[in-house]
């Protein structure tokens, strides 16, 4: 298993099924990996990138409160595999010096990242083009994405403005 890092390049909204999804590009690369997530998810994720906190604190702020409470470090978030077109993550937590993994979905995984400025790193293989579980049958290179992207109307992007 190969990981490789990743920073949150945007979010978009696929129209065909009004779902957000949270863009993810190689540190240093050009390949691409759109995850489709929920409206919450991708509001608490647009948050963090705009830089703006909420009046009170949301579940990611408050996980980010119970572990440094608790006197403990994310260390970094992994995107682990896809399923059954569910992408699987974990959250990689040290305590008392002991390193534990923590299950988690990856739009959870990617706001707690962005709320703790961990890292997130993603499955090498999940990178490959026409993964048979792909959602919507989505191609993960970049071509293919910056096609599908194309026919997102600019006015959806406005949805997850702050």
């Amino acid at each position: 298993m190969s990981m490789l890092e990743v920073k949150v390049d945007g979010l978009a909204l696929d129209v065909s099924t009004n779902s957000p999804v949270v863009i993810l590009s190689l540190k240093e690369g050009n390949k691409v990996l759109p995850i489709w997530i929920g409206h919450a998810e991708a509001w608490a994720i647009a948050m963090e990138l705009s830089g703006i906190g909420s009046k009170r604190p949301m579940t990611h702020d408050m996980l980010k409160t119970v572990i440094s409470a608790l006197s403990a470090k994310v260390e970094k978030v992994e995107i682990t595999e896809l399923k059954e077109q569910t992408f699987y993550a974990r959250v990689m937590l040290k305590c008392d010096g002991q390193m534990h993994e923590i299950d988690a979905r990856p739009s959870d995984s990617i706001a707690l990242a962005l709320k703790v400025k961990a890292p997130i790193f993603v499955e090498e293989a999940l990178f490959e083009p026409g993964l048979p579980d792909s959602p919507t049958g989505l191609k993960r290179d970049s071509e293919s994405l910056a096609d599908r992207l194309k026919r997102i109307n600019p006015e959806d992007f406005g949805k997850y403005s702050l």
